[in-house]
């Protein structure tokens, strides 16, 4: 077993904010009425993709019905639709949708973690949480020594990200790094570039916050790093 799947395992059983454990099993077990045939994944949803990934994605937590339902991230929810669409379209993805862990969904150079793994109330992780998980981000990073770019979906990611840099004392502080849409930031020497990007909620897609072509514009942007 490599030291990502012991991690994976780690995450998996992690019990430590009570408010999430009681929401995602409580979730698990009332469910949806669309999804009342699904036995409900009901946990923290670890990290997936290529162990030898160079671009690395950090999304916010799991949807309650999506990756808390699935146990795979970015999987049975628009979000991921979006995601993984523009992730084929880019070369990095087998198929343009992801709907269950066992859909043969594969991906290629990439790896995709959240800022929260299980899934929170409102969509509203607490400040304790986020300190609470972000250690399993923190470890992720570190397991995987080939990232060249990483990409966060929304501005709580990227502040989850430039709280390890700080740290780690590889950034002076968060502020120097503003949020916006495929801007890029240089972190430091050696350090992966850091790009942003609108996380493709329900909300900012139906509202054309962000559209297929911006976040398609992203990727081909990242690849371009990667080559």
């Amino acid at each position: 077993m490599t030291k990502l799947q012991v991690l994976n395992r780690e995450i998996v059983a992690c019990r430590l904010c009570p408010r999430l454990v009681e929401y995602r099993e409580r979730v698990a077990k009332t469910k949806r009425r669309a999804f009342m045939d699904w036995e409900y994944w009901g946990k923290p949803v670890p990290g997936f993709g290529d162990p030898k990934a160079k671009l690395l994605i950090v999304g916010l937590a799991p949807a309650a019905h999506g990756g808390n339902r699935t146990g795979r991230v970015f999987t049975g929810d628009r979000s991921g639709d979006f995601l993984y669409k523009a992730l084929y379209d880019a070369g990095f993805a087998s198929q343009p949708t992801s709907t269950s862990i066992d859909d043969g969904l594969t991906v290629s150079n990439v790896y995709i973690a959240a800022s929260v793994r299980c899934a929170p109330p409102d969509n509203k992780p607490t400040p304790e949480e986020f300190r609470n998980c972000r250690p399993y981000l923190e470890r992720e990073i570190a397991l995987l020594p080939g990232l060249r770019v990483v990409v966060v979906l929304g501005k709580i990611a990227m502040d989850t990200y430039l709280t390890i840099l700080k740290s780690q004392g590889k950034i002076e502080r968060r502020s120097a790094f503003d949020f916006g849409h495929n801007r890029l930031h240089r972190t430091g020497p050696d350090q992966p570039v850091l790009i942003c990007s609108y996380h493709p909620s329900q909300q900012n897609t139906s509202t054309g916050k962000l559209t297929a072509s911006m976040l398609d514009a992203v990727f081909l942007r990242a690849k371009e790093y990667l080559n």
